[in-house]
């Protein structure tokens, strides 16, 4: 860390404002910042937080459109995974009374698509639990989504664990535009909340989805009990990914799993976690970043406060396995804000 950092780490406002004010330069000439600006950042004091957010909003405005986006997912298959990630309710190793059921009929897949399309979603993303799909799942996936885009205009995403070139290829003549596949959090600290497969696998799908011509989502889970600087280290692979959407869930602890009961892992302080929100922005300036779970029980009241600090895009509709907040409330809220959705900007609806 810088001498100056380290001074601003503890030391006067305007010695912390000069460094985020050097960090909101260099994001906004469209390279992001290091990774050594990063870290002088994450040891700011926290009276340097709104100054952290403001020039985090600056840079989403330089690059992106003032309209927002939103997207809803399906959990299309249910249960017994066979990953043991440490935070997961559906994995095969957690007793936590989630619903467990096969993959979803093509009339149920596309039914919720049309659901989020009134609802006013702008993105369907199907996701499935386990490692990946078979042959005869893929084929009803595939079905879905020629039925979806004849049906209505959402973008389709699929979620469907390791991606091997040629499936790559099929979900993408199928009709699907993106694929999603969270890195989950940093390599280094991997190990801590996976054991079954390697880091490895995840950079590979990553990539199979980028050479097939994906629009690919990935991002990861803050508040797993990483260290801030493992949160640069996370956002730092996916920038040298490049991939084009980074979700940015936040731990919601669930009962049953490994990291239900350590104390530790209590939610992340809303600013704290607004203030790792910003860093991603003043990392990927470029990107389209979106939170998605966990946002509720993290953020509580402060949850507008996602487009301040760096955000231009959030889930709507339930999660994975958790209630999600009502959905005409966070559209009204986007309203309130004065950010159009992208849908209903489509169809002139103010």
């Amino acid at each position: 860390m810088t001498h100056t950092a380290t001074r601003a780490a503890s030391g006067t406002t305007s010695e912390a404002a000069a460094i985020i004010e050097v960090c909101a330069q260099q994001a906004l000439s469209g390279n992001g910042i290091s990774e050594a600006q990063a870290l002088a950042l994450c040891a700011l004091p926290a009276t340097a937080t709104m100054d952290m957010l403001a020039a985090a909003r600056r840079v989403t405005t330089a690059f992106k459109a003032e309209d927002s986006f939103t997207c809803g997912i399906v959990n299309g298959k249910s249960g017994r995974c066979s990953e043991d990630c440490a935070f997961c309710a559906q994995s095969r190793y957690h007793d936590t009374g989630v619903a467990v059921y096969p993959l979803l009929e093509t009339d149920a897949l596309v039914n919720r698509a049309l659901e989020l399309a009134d609802a006013g979603a702008d993105r369907y993303g199907i996701v499935t639990s386990g490692n990946t799909v078979n042959d005869r799942e893929l084929d009803r996936l595939c079905e879905a989504a020629q039925q979806i885009a004849a049906r209505t205009g959402l973008k389709l995403c699929a979620s469907l664990g390791q991606l091997t070139p040629e499936r790559a290829t099929r979900l993408r003549q199928a009709g699907f535009s993106s694929y999603h596949h969270n890195l989950e959090t940093a390599e280094s600290y991997f190990p801590q909340i996976c054991t079954t497969h390697a880091y490895a696998d995840d950079i590979a799908t990553v990539r199979h989805a980028l050479d097939a011509g994906f629009r690919v989502c990935s991002g990861g889970i803050l508040g797993l009990g990483e260290r801030p600087a493992q949160r640069v280290e996370l956002a730092m692979t996916l920038r040298e990914l490049d991939v084009h959407s980074v979700p940015v869930n936040f731990l919601n602890p669930i009962a049953g799993t490994r990291l239900a009961d350590r104390a530790s892992l209590l939610p992340l302080p809303p600013m704290e976690a607004l203030r790792a929100l910003a860093l991603f922005r003043l990392i990927m300036p470029r990107k389209d970043i979106l939170v998605a779970g966990g946002r509720e029980c993290t953020l509580g009241q402060y949850q507008s406060w996602i487009f301040m600090a760096g955000a231009n895009g959030m889930m709507i509709g339930n999660y994975l396995t958790t209630t999600g907040r009502n959905t005409d409330d966070d559209m009204t809220m986007l309203r309130d804000l004065g950010l159009v959705p992208s849908s209903a900007a489509a169809q002139g609806d103010a």
